[in-house]
């Protein structure tokens, strides 16, 4: 069953970081213990060889692991603060991750937080050093040891322009470690990163399609602490990392460090700064470094804005250069504050984890109307409205977990996306009919294979329903919804209700008036019958048939007697009713999505958790369940819950048991 948290404000980023080593001790007793015992820590999680390195190929040159002290004589953390200029791209793909690094730089509360500055190679040195960042709604304390891999004494992943500062390399391993391996980091979203290190929201805009005030909409974020990031788009794999002529790289993540406006010659000109992590390359044409452009200006605002004219990887461009030349701007809020209001807000957020499990929640989009209505729903009840409209404000964040980590076991990004409905009342799980007839009332834009799809939304107050989906159905994956408004708003797990509504069978008619039907039931029963009378069938399962006489056996005997037999049989015919009516096709077998519904008509209601469960027992791989698995599993239910309400008898939907009962009860069910 999903989890769910609800915050305010910024407290979201303000919790204790949890410690990720296996052994469960915190870096500060890692590092008393090493110092005590006059060693270097080594990382058993994250060991110096190959498999922390890659995981689908072997390490393809002689690489050494070698601590810092090992590569230069005076190695430091941070040399003279942390800056952008700290971050040069090694041999591996992850432009992304350095990107966003290099914002982190510029916003030094953040940069405080995500590198804890209470370590270095001096005071206290013990080979270990711990980094901290944001994933999935809380804060992780990763610890590494600081050792780095090295062809010919020099690193080639990460690292600082000066050979003897090491935080942005160290930063690097651990952000691989929390992932797996440095091999996932390969490819990704620069806001993916941003967002782990502040735990924010995030927001793309496509320049090409952007408001005409995009400048001003990226200058406000800047200056309020945003991070952002650019990229240009490529059409084929064969573009990727390619230089263009004015010395742009295409399929290249870039970050965004600075926007100036400036007179020239009596007229407004919007500049942006931009960093290419490499260290090297930039923009060659017009506010370029050394372009006549700057001569145009006042000396004074030259040298405020230009600072210095290195082959840094940092350069400035004129905005409408930017715009025709990059595709996409991503924009971490660190928190999701309104980038066209000129007054921040601090917004409610609420917080839902949950999953997509292929043959009962995995219904994917609304494509596949037969399956869609059985992913997780959750409700949104908007009251009031913003203090300056009479519309409510949402941004709603969707976020598929673990994907990185699990690209080692051949998984990846799955395409996601959701949808917003205006929620009919009284409905604990909304059903197939009602998306079949109703459009929905706002969307996340496209279904994009991205760990998070986020939208902005303004709703008049109402009650919503948000569906979260991957594209296709049966795809499995974890989630976590994050879910912000201006005001505080309700939210809750749709079909999280667990009941059962289980009327007394009708007590058997004595002999005397017994029907045809009934008469000839008892022959029936009487050939079937041993002497000890137990049922026999060999269309059911030993298990089902065993579970059958718990259910029936009223009188605890061991035994059906006649009596039994009779409203279990009358019962059979409802379950059986109630089986066809879901085999539409007449296979034999029921689609394991259809299973809430089956088992509601039955007189009993499962969450999410407890479907999932019934669907990985009873479905084979097609998704599919049988007859004789649909009787075991409503039979089995019903026992439980008769079993259960038996027992609550102050109606309270809690039990206590020791553990002779407990053992009694569930190896007899």
């Amino acid at each position: 069953m999903p989890l769910q948290s609800s915050l305010s404000g910024r407290d979201s980023s303000s919790g204790q970081a949890e410690s990720t080593q296996s052994d469960g001790k915190s870096f500060e007793q890692l590092r008393h213990e090493c110092l005590l015992k006059g060693v270097l820590f080594e990382d058993p999680d994250f060991p110096a060889n190959g498999s922390s390195l890659f995981f689908s190929q072997s390490v393809p040159v002689q690489i050494e692991w070698k601590r810092p002290r090992e590569i230069c004589k005076n190695p430091k953390f941070i040399l003279d603060g942390a800056d952008r200029t700290d971050i040069c791209q090694g041999q591996l793909g992850d432009c992304w991750l350095l990107a966003a690094i290099a914002s982190l730089t510029m916003k030094k509360e953040a940069l405080a937080r995500v590198v804890p500055p209470d370590q270095d190679f001096d005071n206290r040195y013990a080979g270990i050093f711990h980094f901290q960042f944001w994933n999935h709604n809380r804060w992780l304390d990763v610890v590494v040891d600081d050792r780095l891999p090295t062809v010919r004494n020099q690193l080639i992943m990460l690292h600082s322009a000066s050979q003897n500062e090491f935080w942005s390399a160290l930063l690097e391993k651990a952000y691989a470690k929390m992932h797996g391996s440095y091999e996932s980091l390969k490819g990704g979203s620069t806001m993916e990163a941003m967002e782990d290190f502040t735990g924010g929201v995030g927001e793309m805009y496509e320049t090409k399609a952007a408001p005409s005030n995009l400048f001003t909409i990226m200058k406000k974020a800047l200056d309020r602490g945003s991070m952002m990031g650019c990229s240009i788009d490529i059409t084929s794999s064969a573009e990727s990392e390619a230089k263009t002529s004015t010395g742009l790289v295409k399929g290249h993540a870039y970050s965004i460090t600075g926007l100036e406006e400036v007179n020239v010659r009596g007229q407004k000109v919007q500049l942006i700064r931009i960093r290419n992590p490499w260290g090297e390359v930039e923009w060659n044409g017009a506010w370029s470094d050394n372009s006549r452009e700057w001569n145009y200006i006042d000396t004074a605002e030259k040298t405020r804005i230009l600072q210095s004219s290195a082959e840094d990887g940092e350069f400035w461009m004129e905005f409408e250069d930017f715009r025709r030349n990059y595709d996409k701007v991503e924009i971490c809020n660190m928190t999701p504050d309104s980038l066209t209001d000129d007054t921040k807000q601090q917004w409610e957020v609420t917080v839902f984890e949950g999953n997509w499990i292929r043959g009962s929640t995995a219904g994917g989009c609304r494509n596949y109307i037969d399956t869609f209505w059985t992913n997780p729903q959750f409700k949104l009840a908007l009251e009031d409205t913003d203090d300056d409209d009479d519309v409510c404000s949402v941004v709603i964040a969707l976020m598929q977990k673990n994907r990185r980590k699990l690209r080692k076991e051949g998984l990846d990004m799955e395409t996601i996306g959701f949808a917003v409905y205006e929620a009919p009342d009284g409905e604990d799980h909304v059903g197939k009919d009602f998306f079949r007839y109703n459009a929905s009332k706002a969307r996340s834009r496209t279904y994009i294979n991205l760990r998070e799809v986020a939208e902005r939304f303004t709703l008049p107050p109402g009650k919503y329903l948000v569906v979260p989906t991957t594209f296709q159905p049966h795809h499995e994956a974890d989630f976590l919804i994050r879910v912000f408004s201006e005001k505080k708003a309700e939210a809750l797990e749709m079909g999280s209700k667990v009941d059962a509504d289980l009327p007394d069978p009708p007590m058997p008619s004595p002999p005397e008036e017994e029907t045809a039907e009934e008469k000839g039931l008892r022959r029936l029963f009487d050939q079937l019958a041993g002497e000890v009378r137990k049922i026999k069938c060999n269309g059911l399962s030993l298990s089902t048939c065993h579970s059958i006489i718990n259910l029936m056996d009223v009188d605890n005997t061991g035994k059906i007697e006649f009596q039994e037999f009779k409203v279990f049989w009358e019962r059979m015919k409802k379950w059986l009713m109630l089986f066809l009516s879901f085999d539409t096709d007449r296979s034999g077998t029921m689609s394991s999505y259809e299973l809430r519904s089956a088992l509601k008509a039955a007189g009993m209601q499962l969450n999410n958790q407890l479907l999932q469960l019934m669907g990985l027992r009873y479905a084979n791989e097609s998704h599919e369940i049988d007859f004789d698995g649909y009787l075991n599993c409503i039979v089995r239910l019903e026992n439980m819950f008769r079993v259960f309400q038996a027992m609550d008898r102050s109606n309270r939907g809690r039990v206590r048991m020791n553990i002779m009962q407990f053992l009694m009860l569930s190896m007899n069910i």
